[in-house]
């Protein structure tokens, strides 16, 4: 192992894609206000719910005639409450250019049995975006969390399409701008972009999801817990903080706090250029670094939170990947045993590397200090071998 440690250590090591890092000053004080031991239904727990909902609302933007639901599992259950609740009333384009994409192509091709063309691209790349189908109905991940890719904008989205639009964007959301009129459902969960404390899941619907919810009924039973509807109109409810199931409070309260702590930075914008500052931190490490390049090579596709990473050195590149993963893992370890970066290896599925969260609750100054702790784990692994 290499002796020499750099003289700096980030200040908060926490690196990983999710759950993410808590906010600067974050404390389990900030949380007192939670109305634990009451039912999420008392007229405190729905309040809670409700002021959860308005201020996402006024954070993100979102037009007024836009449903925001708290649902239960997450991102996930967000996705597959959307999939199956809506999908089915016409083809669908699936595109997926990384591992929960491409969770959602199986879902709809082997569970769902449905009449759907995969768009897709391997990890660094992304999908043809131009042969989207406007009658189709599509399924896309705005941000690509295990792959590092992320959509450049909705342009390719037609403002007229017959199709509805489900977009998973929960590694995107507060971080990158979306177009709301370009998207009719939206999902993500608090665990990843504001640091919230996993298991719940949040659910925008436009108009015309509605519509379809409204409109169309599926050929398969729907479980309780995906159940958007009754008696053919949407159940409001789920909409005013009368949650489908029993909800965490104090994940409740928690994610009120990170978005009370959003607010006070100067909202929206200044969450977007937090990350951006910490992407180009890091990219500026990057590229004056041999051993190390982006598994996105084109910049106008690279995220800015899930920052995914190669190792460029030929002679672990030549191993095979086991032994790649390997040198990896071995490199998360010492980082770790020092308490300089948690949780920064790659995502299972995604070729072996780094990913570093580069998101809003992560400060620039710890995205300075990672770079040569990266660089001696790397020597400190290589010398190893």
């Amino acid at each position: 192992m290499t002796e020499a440690t750099p003289a700096v250590r980030p200040a908060r090591p926490h690196f990983s894609s999710g759950p993410c890092a808590k906010r600067p000053g974050w404390s389990p004080e900030n949380l007192n206000t939670s109305p634990l031991g009451r039912s999420h239904r008392s007229k405190i727990g729905k309040s809670r719910l409700g002021d959860a909902i308005d201020r996402t609302r006024a954070l993100l933007g979102v037009p007024d005639d836009y449903r925001i639901g708290i649902v239960p599992a997450s991102d996930t259950g967000a996705v597959e409450m959307a999939m199956w609740s809506m999908l089915g009333e016409r083809p669908v384009d699936m595109l997926a250019w990384e591992s929960f994409g491409a969770g959602w192509v199986s879902d709809v091709t082997k569970q769902l049995k449905l009449d759907a063309r995969s768009l897709t691209a391997g990890y660094g790349e992304i999908a043809d975006l131009a042969a989207v189908d406007p009658t189709h109905d599509v399924v896309f991940t705005w941000n690509g969390t295990t792959s590092g890719v992320r959509v450049p904008n909705a342009d390719w989205i037609s403002a007229d399409r017959e199709g509805i639009v489900i977009c998973d964007a929960t590694s995107a959301i507060f971080a990158q701008p979306l177009d709301w009129a370009k998207l009719d459902v939206v999902t993500y969960s608090w665990q990843k972009v504001l640091g919230g404390e996993g298991g719940h899941g949040v659910l925008i619907l436009s108009p015309r999801a509605v519509e379809r919810l409204e409109s169309y009924t599926p050929s398969w039973p729907l479980p309780k817990i995906f159940r958007l509807t009754k008696g053919g109109k949407l159940i409001e409810g789920i909409f005013e903080g009368a949650t489908i199931n029993t909800p965490s409070m104090l994940c409740v309260e928690d994610y009120i706090d990170a978005l009370k702590w959003a607010s006070s930075l100067g909202g929206l914008e200044a969450l977007h250029g937090r990350a951006d500052s910490n992407a180009a931190a890091l990219a500026t490490y990057v590229e004056k670094t041999p051993w190390l390049d982006f598994l996105c090579e084109d910049p106008e596709l690279r995220s800015n939170t899930s920052v995914c990473l190669k190792i460029a050195d030929p002679d672990i590149a030549a191993l095979d990947e086991a032994d790649q993963r390997a040198f990896v893992k071995a490199m998360e370890k010492l980082l770790e045993s020092q308490d300089a970066a948690y949780d920064i290896g790659g995502y299972r599925d995604a070729p072996p590397g780094l990913r570093i969260w580069c998101g809003a609750t992560v400060d620039t100054t710890d995205i300075e200090a990672l770079g040569p702790w990266l660089d001696w784990a790397y020597a400190s692994a290589k010398t190893a071998l």
